[in-house]
Order: C-alpha cells, then sequence, then structure tokens
C-alpha cells in the first residue's frame, strides 16, 4: 500500500509512501523540506554528491501530482539549499515550473529560505505561517490555540523491531503533524516512537502504527 487515509482535525487526508500529504478539500499537495539545489552546494564546496538530485526529486513531486490532479501545492519551508543564482538547479526548477504553470505554489519561509523572497521562482512566499482552517501551516514545529499545526523542519525518521535501517515517517499527534523531509538527499533527525502515532514510509509503502 503506497497511500493511507486518515483524518487529521477532522478532515480526510491521504499520506503517500513517497513523503507528501493530499488534502482533497483544498485539492492541496503538502510536502516539507524540498530542499533544491542541495546536492549542488555541497559539491561547490568540495563534497562529491552525484548530480540530478534536483531532476529526481521534481520528478517524484511531477507523479504526486498527476496522481492526485492536485490544483495547489504548498511547501512547508527549507525550499530552497542553494544560491537562487546556481545555474544547474534553476535552469531545472523553471523547466519544471513552465510546465505546471497552472499550478498555484504556497512557500511558507524555513531557515535554509534566506533568499527565497527574491528568487523570482513564481511562487506565492509567506514569512511564518499559512492559515487555512482548520489547519495552520508552518516550518518548524510549534503549538497554536485553536487549530492543528502542521509542519516540517525535523526530518522525523524511525527504527522499526526487526527491520533494519531508519524510515521517514509522519508523525501525528492530536494538534501537531510532522510532515518527513521530502527530498530525497536529506538526512533524518530520529524519534522514539513508543507512545506516538506514525506512519512510516519507504517510498513504495507506507504503514501507520500507535494508537
Amino acid at each position: 500500500m503506497d497511500a493511507l487515509g486518515v483524518r487529521i482535525a477532522g478532515e480526510d487526508v491521504a499520506l503517500f509512501a513517497d513523503r507528501a500529504l493530499f488534502w482533497p478539500r483544498e485539492s492541496a499537495l503538502l510536502i516539507a523540506d524540498l530542499h533544491l539545489g542541495k546536492a549542488d552546494t555541497f559539491r561547490a564546496a568540495g563534497i562529491a554528491l552525484p548530480s540530478g538530485g534536483t531532476r529526481h526529486d521534481l520528478d517524484r513531486l511531477t507523479a504526486l501530482i498527476e496522481r492526485t490532479n492536485a490544483h495547489r501545492l504548498i511547501v512547508l519551508g527549507d525550499m530552497l539549499h542553494a544560491s537562487a543564482k546556481t545555474k544547474r538547479w534553476r535552469e531545472t526548477w523553471d523547466a519544471w515550473r513552465a510546465v505546471h504553470a497552472s499550478l498555484r505554489i504556497d512557500v511558507i519561509a524555513g531557515n535554509h529560505d534566506r533568499a527565497l523572497a527574491a528568487a523570482g521562482l513564481d511562487i506565492a512566499h509567506h514569512a511564518h505561517t499559512l492559515a487555512i482552517a482548520p489547519f495552520v501551516l508552518r516550518h518548524a514545529p510549534d503549538q497554536t490555540e485553536g487549530a492543528h499545526v502542521i509542519c516540517g523542519h525535523v526530518h522525523p525518521v524511525v527504527r522499526l523491531p526487526h527491520i533494519a535501517g531508519r524510515w521517514p515517517a509522519f508523525v501525528l499527534g492530536s494538534a501537531q503533524t510532522v510532515l518527513p523531509s521530502f527530498s530525497a538527499f536529506t538526512g533524518g533527525g530520529e524519534i522514539d516512537p513508543s507512545g506516538l502515532r506514525v506512519a512510516v514510509c519507504n517510498g513504495r509503502e507506507i504503514a501507520l502504527f500507535g494508537s
């Protein structure tokens, strides 16, 4: 199973094994921590990483948009991990954006997004939060009275009994949902899933654990 239907704050949503949340009522696809150009930044610093990371992540995003027929993409921070002037990732993004010209894209700025507002990426830029009842969408976890927070930033991963490795996870709390990092080229912050409700995914399958 590569998708899982759950109910969050009274809203029906779908969680995808490829690390995205779809909100049917808003026809909105939500992802966190896209980190465009991260490999370019590391290579510029002399750290050898394979090229094509931005294209790979945008191809995954295309597949999710086509599958859900989403009319809106909301990025919960850390869209960028490179200078807005870096040629390789920027050319890839511009070509992808031209194909999806009718898609509304909202981005809540994250800690890596200092260049975002002036980057000219054809997006709606939100400095801190975006409220769409019953949710408050933001980059980093926090509490908002009277609303359910959906966020990213911490790149949650978990270990499972009798299964090797660490796996990206959605953390589903009563007042807050944390999305895994969408980018395939990011590390993860390991959390203890004991007592938590988590949806663990590997790109092909997703499964719910906890109450």
